[in-house]
């Protein structure tokens, strides 16, 4: 009885640490990582750029609100914009050679504080998508609230 007992309570104390507030976010980033992403030459830009397939489970996330826990990334965007990261500003997309399944466009309901550069956060927010315009992130958080 007193085993039986001790194993409920082992596993309850087991099982709550899995939903404490370090595991907040994890879920959204692991949505993206299943996003596959290809070489496409885009000729306006003569470059080429990684360009996502979404396919029908990410696409029907779109629209639908998703939690991102991640580091601030410090770009100069729109008073109402930032960047997002699962990494630190030495290992993100932009700097480190993570892949793009790994930063987030964030754009907030109403002007966010001011962050510092690689600062913990967690934001929610609507899932948009986005496989054709360069000038923006392959995912954005729209109508986004800061969480933490």
């Amino acid at each position: 009885m007193m085993g039986r007992l001790l194993t409920v309570i082992f596993l309850a104390f087991f099982s709550w640490g899995w939903t404490t507030q370090d595991s907040v976010g994890e879920e959204g980033w692991d949505t993206l990582a299943r996003v596959p992403f290809h070489s496409k030459f885009f000729k306006e830009h003569n470059e080429y750029f990684l360009v996502p397939t979404f396919h029908s489970g990410i696409r029907a996330r779109e629209g639908k609100e998703i939690t991102l826990k991640g580091h601030f990334m410090p770009f100069d965007l729109p008073d109402k914009s930032i960047i997002l990261s699962k990494y630190p500003y030495a290992a993100c997309f932009f700097c480190g050679g993570a892949g793009p399944e790994s930063v987030a466009e964030v754009v907030f309901a109403s002007k966010p504080p001011r962050f510092k550069a690689d600062q913990i956060i967690t934001v929610k927010g609507k899932l948009k998508l986005n496989d054709n315009d360069v000038s923006h992130l392959n995912f954005i958080l729209t109508e986004a609230e800061l969480i933490k």
